[in-house]
């Protein structure tokens, strides 16, 4: 087994690293190579590192370093990575390891893995028998909910909450339908972003960001975007990828205006109908609040929420919970520090920033 990185000139192609990424049982789409690419264009450079055996790659990482503003070093990613085996295999540790030895050897101060594996003693030992220790600082979602698409239709909508599947019968009956939007659309699709952002409170990416995603995923077929609107008036939307047997609903917007028509649960199935229809077995609806729901309390619950953004914490987890689904919560993410006083300093800055 030899251990190669994308900075050999022997590397894998592009399309054997997303092959095997395809087939491993934790592989998901921020670990394909279009993602790295994407993140390449916004200040991140991607380094993805394999372990090779038989010339077939048995495990793999995308790192993404990211520079820092004093000297030469950097802070070093995997999102929904590592592709490596949890149980231990030897494959895994070689990988681990070479990982480790390039981000001291490129300047880290610290590497951060988020694998999309479920939380458990198993993985949380094997992250932290190779160096890793728990980092309260997430980047994606620690908690979400997944809809199977292996059934037929009517009973997905059958598994939904009653309330959702009449929202989503109600927005048709109110006038509102779906399509599939095009490049000429992500104008509008990101002024509803700027719209959803100002009313929740959070930021978004750059115009530049969604539309460089999409050219990147629409050439391999792997991205949608879906747009519910009255009349000519788009009313939400949403940016959803594909890949592989899974897809994923990663941005969502919807206007100020109308909501009371319920486009987003419409759109929501409409995506769900696309990612079925080409092959998708499971939709991930990208986070919720990671709190039980006895935690949020029956009072917030219970009130009436019109879209995906509205309602706060409770609102969120009121609307995809109605998708019916099942609760997924992962390991969440780990950190390995080689540089102690500079790790310490950006932890206590986003802590300050984050608090």
């Amino acid at each position: 087994m030899r251990i190669c990185s994308s900075a050999d000139r022997d590397f894998v192609s592009p399309q054997e690293w997303d092959d095997f990424a395809l087939r491993f049982p934790y592989g998901h789409v921020l670990q394909s190579w279009a993602w790295g690419e994407l993140k390449a264009v916004f200040g991140w450079w991607p380094l993805r590192v394999a372990a090779i055996e038989g010339g077939c790659i048995r495990a793999a990482a995308q790192v993404l370093f990211r520079p820092l503003a004093f000297g030469r070093l950097s802070t070093a990613y995997v999102p929904k990575g590592p592709l490596v085996d949890p149980a231990a295999s030897p494959e895994s540790v070689s990988l681990l390891s070479a990982v480790h030895n390039l981000c001291r050897r490129r300047g880290a101060i610290s590497l951060k893995v988020e694998p999309d594996w479920e939380d458990g003693v198993e993985t949380r030992a094997f992250l932290m028998a190779q160096g890793l220790i728990p980092s309260k600082q997430t980047i994606q979602p620690r908690r979400t909910v997944v809809i199977d698409l292996a059934p037929d239709e009517e009973d997905i909508l059958g598994q939904m909450k009653p309330k959702t599947r009449y929202n989503i019968r109600l927005a048709g009956r109110r006038g509102v339908s779906v399509r599939l939007g095009t490049a000429r659309d992500l104008p509008a699709f990101y002024r509803l972003l700027q719209a959803t952002g100002r009313r929740a409170g959070f930021g978004i990416h750059t115009r530049s960001y969604y539309a460089q995603a999409w050219q990147l995923f629409a050439a391999q077929d792997s991205v949608a975007l879906v747009m519910a609107e009255y009349g000519a008036r788009p009313l939400a939307a949403l940016m959803v990828f594909a890949w592989g047997t899974q897809a994923w609903y990663m941005y969502g917007a919807s206007s100020d205006e109308e909501r009371q028509r319920m486009p987003t649960h419409l759109a929501q199935w409409e995506a769900m109908r696309w990612a079925k229809a080409r092959g998708c077995e499971t939709y991930d609806l990208w986070g919720i609040p990671d709190v039980d729901e006895s935690d949020i309390g029956p009072s917030v619950m219970e009130a009436e929420d019109h879209g995906a953004l509205s309602g706060g914490m409770g609102g969120l987890y009121r609307f995809k919970r109605g998708f019916g689904g099942r609760e997924v919560r992962y390991v969440g993410a780990y950190d390995s520090v080689y540089n102690r006083p500079l790790y310490r300093l950006l932890t206590a800055v986003w802590e300050r920033r984050s608090g």
